[in-house]
This record gives structure tokens, sequence and C-alpha cells, in this order.
């Protein structure tokens, strides 16, 4: 077992007997029943902490006249998303605005431990396939169900179909494996391009120490921010193409 991080040690022993029982339940059995939990979901779980503590900062020293430091980050992250939220899904884009933000911010944050790898148990979580995965599997969902919600079940499905009704058959099909391949392109385009920066970085450590710093982990932090607002963007574009009533 890889060395395990502070906080992943912490987690299991707090959570390690819950949460083995409940695998079993379920009929999973983890590898190492007594430290379930790994350095990859540890390290997403602590992500996810910093991104609700610093709304709640936000939320709860909001002012008008003074804005704090945390608010003014707060308003730019807003007015980008809803900038790019505006101009893409269109009308009635801010029912979706604070998904997409999540979706930024939660991969970006996760991209970014990937400047951290050079420590002992830590790798970039979105590297692993599992990571891209789940996010690309809940924005798949998400978008479906915006178009059901929005169009109901059967006028969702005939977006499907097509506008030429005797073309339907090839079309429908068609049209269903590519909002499958959605999730595939969307796991493997995160996870290639991040496993690819991890690796390079990695090996011009070994082999240019004094130069790798700055030069490998600035390129590292450009593909962060690259990928996580590639991956906001074809969210938005989905939900745009779901919720749009021009067919």
């Amino acid at each position: 077992m890889p060395d395990s991080l502070l906080i992943t040690r912490c987690l299991n022993d707090l959570f390690a007997g819950p949460l083995v029982a409940l695998m079993a339940a379920v009929g999973l059995h983890p590898t190492h029943p007594d430290a379930p939990i790994d350095n990859t979901f540890a390290l997403e779980l602590l992500v996810a902490g910093v991104m609700l503590a610093f709304f709640v900062l936000v939320r709860l020293t909001l002012s008008v006249e003074k804005p704090n430091p945390a608010q003014q980050i707060a308003e730019m992250i807003h007015e980008f998303t809803g900038g790019q939220a505006e101009q893409i899904i269109g009308h009635g884009y801010e029912r979706f605005q604070a998904f997409v933000t999540v979706i930024l911010l939660f991969i970006l944050l996760n991209n970014m431990i990937g400047l951290l790898a050079g420590f002992p148990g830590i790798e970039t979580p979105t590297s692993l396939p599992a990571v891209p995965l789940g996010i690309a599997v809940l924005t798949f969902i998400y978008y479906n169900f915006h178009g059901v919600r929005v169009h109901g079940p059967l006028g969702y499905l005939k977006q499907f179909a097509g506008p030429i009704w005797w073309m339907s058959p090839l079309l429908f099909p068609v049209e269903i494996v590519s909002h499958l391949a959605r999730m595939m392109s969307l796991t493997i385009r995160l996870y290639a391009n991040m496993l690819a920066s991890d690796l390079l970085t990695l090996i011009c450590f070994s082999m240019m120490p004094a130069i790798a710093p700055a030069a490998f982990l600035a390129m590292h932090a450009l593909v962060a921010a690259i990928q996580a607002y590639v991956f906001m963007m074809l969210a938005m574009i989905y939900l745009g193409m779901a919720v749009s009533h021009e067919h």
C-alpha cells in the first residue's frame, strides 16, 4: 500500500469501520479493509471541503461597501462563468451556473494538486481514470435530467430522432451512442492530459532537477487550467443542446 497522507489516515481512523460495512452490504470488498479510503479520495474530499469553506466564508462576510478579497475572487469567478454560460447556454443560464462553476473549480483544484506530486503519497487525482469518469457521469446525468425536465420525456427523446421522420430509425441509435460516448470523451480527455502532464513533469524533474521546477510546473499549471476550462465548456455545450428549443 502506498504512503498514506495524514488526512487519509485520519479519515480511515474515523470511517474505516462503517465504510467497510457499507461496502460489504452491497457486495464490495476493499483491498485494504483497514484503510478503504485512499489518498486520491482523501484529496478529493479535501478539495471539496476547501471549496465549501471558501463559499461559506464569502456568504458570511458579504459586503456591498467593503468587499473582502475572498468576495472579490468569488465575484470574478461568478462573472467569468456567467459570461461563458450566457454565450453558450443562452436564456435561463442562471439555473445552471452553480453546477458548471463547481465543475470548473473542482477539476482545477484537483489538477493543481499535481504541482505537489513530488511529495510522497501525492498524485494528481484527475490523472486516475475513476475521478474524471465520476465527474463525466455526473455531467451526463445532469444535462439529460434537465433535458427531460424542459422538454418532457417524449419531447426530449424526439430530439434523438432528428427532424426527418423517415431517417429516425437510423438517427436514433446513432444519437444514443453519441451521447453515451460523451462520457468516455470527457473522461479520456481529462485523464490522458493530466496523466501525460504528470509523467512529463516527473521525468523532467529526474533529468533536469535544476531547471524543471519553474518551467515544467508552469506548464503543468497551464495544462491544469486549460483542461478544467475545456471540461466546463463542454458541459455548458451539452446543457445548452439539451435545454434548447431550437432543433
